[in-house]
């Protein structure tokens, strides 16, 4: 047992180094920043209050890497006021794991930030009854070393996912969604703010959350990342809530929909 946890920790050590040098001179971003002239304004995908836990405001590839249209990716979360994510006991996250039930924002709704065509819709992946540090770490770095795209489809890092076409060369893919939520079909023309989903902890995934970004293709695989802005939402300065419009929030920002 001893031995299999060195083993454990030098894997885990050897990501982490990994992932450190990967995101070293990365262009970084101010918030609200207009990337550049083509930079797509849409709706905001949730409603509520929820927690910036990744964005591009931060740095570009957000997620450390362009492939599979990630350059511009957000992830968001939802915490409490005491900063924690789920009701359940931290400790029970590094090995045994916490139920997905306790976590604030595993099962909330998923809306469209615009009108368009659904392209693509999969639904094959399940949630898991819990989230583990451990288990969700060893996940990531598989896919990291051994991850085949033609091998093993993108939904092994994905989830379950929706891609919403709004125009030619503009796709949205919502990602980790809960299996058996997904409310729309492949063809199927839905109007912005439409409800298709809701968030949920399939595919390559440490913790439920909402996975979202903007491509030029419907084709993951092939895919390049493009900027965004939401056109409005509410971000929490410390005291109080105030609208921002046309930008994007940046890690660690509290913002919530308008809606």
């Amino acid at each position: 047992m001893k031995r299999m946890l060195i083993i454990v920790s030098c894997i885990l050590l050897f990501w982490l180094i990994i992932s450190s040098l990967t995101a070293k001179n990365n262009l970084q971003q101010k918030e609200g920043s207009v990337m550049h002239k083509e930079t797509v304004i849409i709706d905001f995908p949730l409603r509520g209050e929820w927690y910036t836990e990744t964005s591009p405001a931060d740095r570009v590839p957000s997620h450390g890497t362009d492939r599979f249209g990630l350059s511009y990716a957000f992830d968001f979360i939802q915490k409490d006021q005491k900063d924690a994510s789920h009701t359940g006991d931290s400790a029970s996250y590094l090995l045994g794991g916490i139920p997905l039930e306790k976590y604030y924002c595993f099962g909330q709704p998923v809306y469209a930030s615009f009108a368009g065509e659904v392209i693509t819709v999969k639904n094959n992946t399940s949630d898991g009854e819990k989230a583990s540090w451990l288990h969700d770490q060893m996940t990531a770095i598989r896919h990291s070393l051994f991850f085949n795209p033609e091998r093993d489809g993108f939904e092994a890092i994905a989830g379950n996912y929706v891609i919403i076409k709004q125009d030619v060369g503009i796709y949205a893919a919502f990602c980790h969604l809960q299996k058996d939520s997904i409310t729309v079909a492949e063809g199927e023309e839905i109007t912005k703010g439409t409800y298709f989903g809701n968030v949920g902890h399939s595919g390559n995934s440490t913790e439920p959350h909402l996975h979202f970004q903007l491509m030029d293709s419907a084709i993951i695989e092939s895919a390049n990342g493009l900027p965004l802005v939401f056109a409005a939402y509410e971000k929490f300065n410390g005291t109080s809530w105030e609208i921002v419009k046309n930008q994007i929030p940046a890690a660690g920002d509290r913002i919530r929909s308008l809606k």
